[in-house]
């Protein structure tokens, strides 16, 4: 049973990673009907963002101070690139066949993963180790960290944040009624591109924080891991239903879960066999996800 409790603990963790991404995913699919496949590379990114912020402005010091300076910076900078990465690649094919936007996203985001190679280099980098205390608890034989508690505390927080955010204000609102119908959401007075730029803020910076903490949890970070994160978030987001929030945070959730009881009872080198398995059978018997939401009928 100790290792049972364990992998739990771990698949929460890894989890609650998946969901952050898998939001960045949901959100644009929702509102633009669009499989935004630079967002994995934006992840990446936020890592080495966050590793250069840390190291070169708040000057490699570990404070509380100098963690949220880490998290706040590069929100900011992936979030403006998530509405660059909008402005250039996507919202001048807003009326154009839905294929093309997908080759142009493709084509974003090998940008983005060879600027990241340019920039910090082909080989693997290491996050600093010291941003957080290096301290263990041992409950009853399960081994729980600081880092893993930060992680589900925070990711559960933002995630609360953001159902709210979406649920209980006028933003909110302008939100869901452009995923609905953004030409009667014009009539009604919505700026719809406005909109759309803020859903790219929030899902870049969603993907920013989940960048960050893959950085703190396995240190080591390359300019391809976007592609294997945004992968794994995608399938989330499929599994809760694309283009629900909830069900991109439930999928994300689950997939954890998922991965981390195969890697624990039959092997973490069949994870990633295991997962499309499971890809493959939801889209055969739940296409819809679990929480219902319409699939595009074309990508």
């Amino acid at each position: 049973m100790d290792i049972f409790f364990q992998q739990i603990i771990n698949g929460l963790t890894i989890g609650s990673l998946y969901a952050l991404i898998a939001l960045g995913y949901t959100m644009v699919y929702g509102i633009l009907k669009l499989i935004n496949f630079a967002h994995g590379d934006l992840v990446a990114l936020s890592a080495f963002v966050g590793m250069t912020v840390f190291a070169k402005i708040l000057g490699g010091e570990a404070s509380l101070f100098s963690v949220i300076a880490l998290f706040l910076i590069t929100m900011a900078v992936i979030a403006v690139a998530g509405v660059a990465l909008d402005k250039s690649a996507y919202k001048p094919l807003r009326n154009a066949p839905r294929l093309s936007a997908v080759v142009s996203a493709l084509g974003a985001g090998l940008v983005i993963q060879n600027g990241i190679m340019l920039t910090w280099g082909p080989n693997v980098n290491f996050f600093p180790g010291n941003l957080v205390p290096n301290i263990v608890w041992n409950i009853g034989g399960t081994v729980v960290t600081f880092i893993q508690m930060l992680i589900l505390v925070l990711s559960l927080i933002l995630m609360i944040a953001l159902y709210l955010f979406i649920n209980r204000t006028k933003m909110g609102t302008a939100i869901r009624a452009s995923a609905i119908d953004k030409d009667a959401s014009r009539l009604m007075g919505i700026n719809v591109d406005r909109v759309i730029s803020l859903v790219f803020i929030i899902g870049s910076a969603l993907g920013a924080v989940g960048g960050i903490f893959i950085g703190m949890y396995y240190r080591g970070i390359t300019f391809e891991m976007g592609w294997q994160y945004g992968l794994y978030a995608f399938v989330a987001a499929i599994m809760g239903g694309i283009g629900n929030i909830p069900g991109a945070m439930l999928g994300g959730i689950l997939l954890g879960l998922f991965n981390a009881l195969i890697a624990g009872y039959v092997s973490s080198t069949w994870t990633d066999a295991f997962t499309f398995l499971l890809l493959i059978l939801i889209i055969i018997f739940r296409p819809t996800g679990i929480l219902g939401e319409k699939v595009a009928e074309k990508v």
